[in-house]
Formats: C-alpha cells, sequence, structure tokens
C-alpha cells in the first residue's frame, strides 16, 4: 500500500509538540472508505485473528482505550491506520516499505500458506497462517504502550514472535519522542529515535541511512534492534558499507575489524533498495518534500543540483530552515511537484515530465492523520489527532481530541455507500469534481481550507480554555478525566458540524462550477 510519512521532532516544531503524520493511500485502481472511531477497553479483542493473515494471538487483558481509523468494509481486517491511546502514546502504522533480495532470502517473510487436502488424507496440509501486518499492527500494540520505546519494544516482540508478510515503516510518538521503526525481512527489525531538532521523510522506501549497532545492543538511547542483528549481517553479508581503517588519508568511521554492523553501518544500503521503481515513485517524493522545507539549503534546481528526484542519498532526516506548524504538514503530504516541470496540474512541463513521478497528493488518499502530543497542555487534553479523508490537494482537516469516548457522526459512520453525512464520501466528491477543472476550482478549494483550518484551531483554543477555566455545569471534579472528557467531546461535535456545513457549501459550489464547464455545454439559451 502506497503512503508517505512526515515526522517532526518536538524541537522543529512551532509549539513544542512531536508529529507523527501519515497518509494512508490504496492501491492503484481501489479505494478504501475510512472512518475515525474510539475503541474503548471493553471493545478491544482478548483473542484477535487476522483475516489476511489468519494468524491467531493471544492478547494481554489490560488494553487501553485508544482512537483508530479503521477500513469502513472490514472484509479485509481492520487497518486501524494511526491513533492516540489514553497515555497520550501516537501510532502510525504502516508506511510501506522497499527491499531486496539478499534480505528476503536470508530472512523470507512469513507468508500465508493455505491447507490442502482432508485431514487423515496422504495429502494433507494444514493451513500455516502467516505474519502479522499492516491490517494488524495497531490493534496488537496501541492499547498496550505507555512511551513510544516501550511500543518499539512490543512490536518488535511481535515480530520475532510472529513474523510479517510485508516490509513496513512504524512511528511511535510521546510528549518527548518519536521513534522509527523499520522491518527487516520477516522477523528482523531495527529502530531509530527522530532527532528532536530534525524531520524525517518517508516515502515507501527503507529510510534510515545511519545506525549505531552498539547503542542499540547496549544502552539504546537512540537505536533499538533485534537482539540478533549484528549476527544477521554478518552471516548474510548484509553489510554494505566500506569500513575503511583510521590513519592518513582515511576517515574514521570504524575498522574492518570490527566486522559487520560497525557504528556507524548505512541500513539503507543493506536493507533496502535503488530501483528504477523508487526513482519514479519513492526518491522523487522525499526530494520535493525536503526541498519544499529547506528551500535555501542546497541549489535544488541549478545545472548540478547536490539532489535530484532520483537521488539515492537524500538524507533521512534534516534540520528545517524554520520551526514546522499544522498546516506545513498538511501542505507537504497534500503537494503535486508545485513549481516544477512535474506538476500534473501545470501546463509548464510535458507530458511526460507532467507524468513522470508520483505525486504525493494523489487521487487515492484513504485518510490523512496528524498525531500531535502537546507538551504544554494537561494531561487529559494534551492529545489532537487531525484527520482528512480522501485525495489531500482538495481536502481539509478536523482536529479531534482523543480523550472521548466517541468521535462524531460526521467522521465515524462511513459506510459503502456514497453519502455526503459522511466526511470521508463528501470529500472524495470534491476531489473527484475539482480535479477535472483544477485551474477554476483551486481558489474555492483553498479558500474552504483556509478558513476551515482557522475554525480548527479556534475551536482547539477554546476547549483548551474551557478546560483550563471550567464551567461550574462541567466541573463537578476539577481535573478529573469525566467531565473533561465530556467537553472535550462536545468540542469534537461542534467543530465537525462546523466544517460539515462548510463542506456542503465547497461541494455545492464546485457542484454549480463544474457543471458549467461541462463538455455538452452551449452558450446559447432558451428564447
Amino acid at each position: 500500500m502506497g503512503c508517505t510519512t512526515l515526522l517532526v521532532g518536538r524541537r522543529a516544531s512551532a509549539d513544542g509538540s512531536p508529529l507523527v503524520a501519515r497518509t494512508e493511500d490504496s492501491s492503484n485502481g481501489s479505494f478504501d472508505p475510512k472512518r475515525a472511531v474510539v475503541v474503548r477497553p471493553e471493545d478491544q479483542p482478548r483473542v484477535y485473528t487476522s483475516v489476511l493473515g489468519r494468524r491467531r494471538i493471544e492478547l494481554p487483558g489490560n488494553p487501553l482505550r485508544y482512537t483508530a481509523v479503521p477500513n469502513a468494509l472490514p472484509d479485509e481486517g481492520i487497518w486501524g491506520s494511526a491513533g492516540i491511546n489514553a497515555a497520550n502514546v501516537a501510532m502510525s502504522a504502516t508506511e510501506t516499505l522497499t527491499s531486496n533480495p539478499r534480505v528476503l532470502g536470508a530472512d523470507p517473510l512469513v507468508e500465508l500458506v493455505p491447507g490442502r487436502g482432508t485431514p487423515g488424507s496422504p495429502d494433507h496440509r494444514p493451513e500455516q497462517p502467516g505474519g502479522i501486518g499492516e491490517e494488524d499492527m495497531l490493534t496488537l500494540v496501541l492499547p498496550y504502550i505507555r512511551s513510544a520505546r516501550e511500543g518499539v519494544e512490543r512490536l518488535g516482540a511481535l515480530l520475532a514472535e510472529h513474523g510479517t508478510y510485508e516490509m513496513n515503516g512504524i512511528a511511535f510518538s510521546d510528549v518527548e519522542d518519536i521513534w522509527w521503526l523499520e522491518t527487516v525481512g520477516g522477523h528482523h527489525w531495527i529502530a531509530r529515535r527522530v532527532p528532536e531538532d530534525h524531520y524525517v521523510t518517508m516515502p515507501n522506501q527503507l529510510g534510515i541511512d545511519s545506525f549505531d549497532l552498539q547503542d542499540a545492543e547496549g544502552e539504546g538511547r537512540d537505536h533499538l534492534a533485534s537482539d540478533d542483528l549484528r549476527a544477521f549481517l554478518g552471516t548474510h553479508h548484509l553489510d554494505l558499507t566500506v569500513h575503511r581503517p583510521s590513519g592518513a588519508g582515511f576517515a574514521s568511521v570504524g575498522s574492518a575489524a570490527d566486522g559487520p554492523g560497525s557504528s556507524p553501518f548505512n541500513p539503507r544500503e543493506a536493507f533496502g533498495s535503488h530501483s528504477d521503481h523508487d526513482h519514479v515513485y519513492n526518491t522523487p517524493r522525499a526530494w520535493f518534500m525536503q526541498r519544499t522545507l529547506n528551500p535555501t539549503g542546497e541549489d535544488w534546481d541549478g545545472p548540478s543540483p547536490e539532489h535530484r528526484p532520483d537521488s539515492d542519498d537524500l538524507p533521512w532526516s534534516r534540520r528545517p530552515e524554520r520551526l514546522l506548524t499544522i498546516e506545513d504538514v498538511k501542505d507537504v503530504l497534500s503537494s503535486h511537484y508545485q513549481g516544477t516541470p512535474f506538476d500534473p496540474y501545470s501546463p509548464r512541463g510535458t507530458d511526460a515530465e507532467r507524468r513522470a513521478f508520483r505525486p504525493i497528493g494523489i487521487n487515492r488518499h484513504n485518510a490523512l492523520a496528524i498525531l500531535q502530543i502537546r507538551p504544554d497542555r494537561p494531561e487529559s487534553s494534551r492529545a489532537l489527532q487531525w484527520i482528512a479523508f480522501a485525495s489531500n490537494p482538495f481536502n481539509t482537516l478536523i482536529p479531534m481530541f482523543t480523550n472521548v469516548e466517541e468521535t462524531p457522526h460526521y467522521l465515524s459512520t462511513t459506510t459503502g455507500q456514497v453519502s455526503t453525512d459522511s466526511f470521508y464520501w463528501a470529500s472524495r466528491l470534491v476531489a473527484t469534481l475539482a480535479d477535472a477543472h483544477f485551474a477554476e476550482t483551486i481558489p474555492l478549494i483553498e479558500r474552504f481550507q483556509q478558513q476551515t483550518l482557522a475554525l480548527g484551531h479556534a475551536a482547539v483554543h477554546a476547549a483548551d480554555e474551557s478546560v483550563e477555566h471550567p464551567s461550574q455545569e462541567t466541573s463537578t471534579d476539577e481535573g478529573a478525566d469525566g467531565p473533561v472528557s465530556e467537553l472535550l467531546a462536545a468540542a469534537n461535535s461542534r467543530i465537525a458540524e462546523q466544517i460539515r456545513a462548510e463542506t456542503d457549501q465547497l461541494l455545492a459550489t464546485v457542484l454549480h462550477t463544474t457543471s458549467n464547464l461541462m463538455t455538452n455545454r452551449f452558450s446559447r439559451s432558451d428564447g
């Protein structure tokens, strides 16, 4: 599944919040309607069975409440996508990643093997369950963790025990840290703590480009990994980093005597890929995100740019030129190579250039979640999950406080039936109508986005003020989660209804505009 992830460390964001953001994109030619829900402890399964892998896993008996953005149609499982639990820990799962034959041969993916024959017959072979995957990970991990690091450790243990049938990247965040985990083959994994003053771009390609295995094997301050990763690297000759001996004319980056995994080594070279597919589907997205967030950091457009859309050495993380906001994250994850010949909506390039690269803001977005854990707010109202559905260039965000018992109907009641009562379907209708007449409708979209994002921020400010200075009606037990949770749920409902009204108005306006531009129009009227 194609997705794009942007992670912003707390010292790189405008308000000191770590930000975890990811678009969940469906495969080409398919769309998965999404809804936003709260999963209460009594609703969490105690024995979980996956749909795609048919893996049965017993779960702990003490789950936390958490939010999720599951598929509206559960025929392929839950696909919880992104959420924040009652301990204010966030998780985004997953970013599909690339690999290479050396890794997949050394630690094969754990794929479902269907059974055959009947029990007792000579040709009977029982079914062999597959490992866990994107369908499962949020449900299996988020309700049971109280820090980002615990998320890495729990998922790592599940991968070691059950394996996975796909390569994935998973983000965990708490009020201080973001950790990024990448699966490496069927059972192995690595994880890095995002530098606090950096952002990370992840476009469906194994991304970590430097790893300190000694730290992972020791204190684990910034790096964690499978217990046997060093042996795995050595046995299968996976470490491609050149470890030159120190001395005259050599940079000291570890010695050959240190062996595989000497610090630092490059996991992207060991475990990832640099294919022609990457150069049209993956690396251009990282290139555009980084040129947008660091526009003067290097020469992006000169005759000999340091990095191009097909560069294999784009850094995993960078320090932005200024602090980043929710709007910056939304804009980057809505982008389609604006200002370059590769923008599919611009007349600037040739037809070949406009279709050369996979845009970040693509038609088949299912959902966008921006997970924000705010350090300057009380724990009872610290966490926000900003939610958008359908194609990002044409949609908007609704902020949702996560310390609640349910989400507004406009977000939670999506079904397979197209209806403007659903934020998902209303957003998809707007995008589909506007796309064909981009130049005529994008001014309407941009005004709508500014208005609704302003409404969202105002709603958050008003709710924060109510939490700090509760009225007598809501302050039966000052500081208790009960009254605060009810206040936040009411705030969620109000902003959802405000944005519903704005979305309905936009849909009507876009429909009128595009109806007047239909191919069968004729300038002469009756009379």
